[in-house]
């Protein structure tokens, strides 16, 4: 009996080890893709300021230019209204590679806003934003849920990029949530105890699950609450057996 039990210790420190070893994997690659989209961040950042730098230059050019041929001014103004238009097309393309993307409307602009957890692509929202009269939403398609009127409130009048990007972080986190409770229905169905308990914005998870022993099964049940509603992960777990 002593050595069956040294057998079955030296296995699961086996698998344990396995566990960990992919799990640092895993961490690894996680920090090389954060890493790779922190640069794509400050990449956009340059960019955008040298697309500023150059529009306030050509637009100073412009208000020296002499008065007495329109015609040149007008070549200018077109210059300056087909510029204005691809830094908007470049401004849309770089924040595609963030997960945000846009179209121009003939009341703004449509924004798009791609989800992935960990490489996985969870589908996209809509915000339809209008700037005339002021700047404000006209149509979306986020969850209720999400606090949007209230972001809206404190971003968007006087940040646009703002807005978006404390947007994108709650939605990230609430389908990043879902994913992995519904991860854990489908994969560990079989160690649960009946269907995870959830609310519609996926912070607060509730389930019970069996772990094996030789000779007994012990019975367990967990609480995990999500305090922070821009991260995906549990602030607090309560596990009872």
């Amino acid at each position: 009996g002593v050595l069956a039990h040294l057998e079955a210790l030296e296995a699961r420190a086996h698998a344990l080890a396995l566990r960990q070893e992919a799990a640092e994997q895993h961490e690894e690659e996680l920090a090389g893709l954060r890493a790779k989209a922190q640069e794509l961040r400050l990449r956009r950042d340059r960019l955008r300021a040298q697309v500023e730098l150059q529009q306030q230059q050509l637009l100073g050019n412009e208000g020296v230019a002499p008065s007495a041929e329109p015609d040149a001014a007008q070549r200018s103004a077109r210059a300056v209204l087909e510029w204005k238009t691809r830094s908007v097309q470049d401004l849309l393309q770089l924040f595609y590679l963030t997960g945000l993307s846009g179209k121009r409307t003939k009341h703004g602009a449509c924004f798009c806003l791609s989800t992935a957890y960990e490489g996985t692509y969870l589908g996209c929202f809509y915000v339809d934003v209008t700037v005339r009269p002021q700047v404000r939403i006209r149509r979306h398609s986020v969850p209720a849920f999400i606090p949007l009127q209230q972001l809206a409130a404190r971003h968007l009048p006087a940040d646009l990029k703002r807005f978006l990007s404390v947007l994108s972080d709650h939605l990230n986190a609430y389908v990043g949530r879902r994913y992995q409770a519904d991860q854990l229905q489908e994969r560990f169905s079989s160690h649960l105890g009946g269907t995870v308990q959830r609310n519609s914005l996926c912070n607060v998870l509730a389930f019970s699950y069996n772990t094996s022993g030789r000779s007994e099964s012990f019975p367990f049940s967990a609480r995990l609450l999500y305090g922070d509603p821009c991260r995906s992960l549990p602030t607090e777990a309560v596990v009872l057996c």
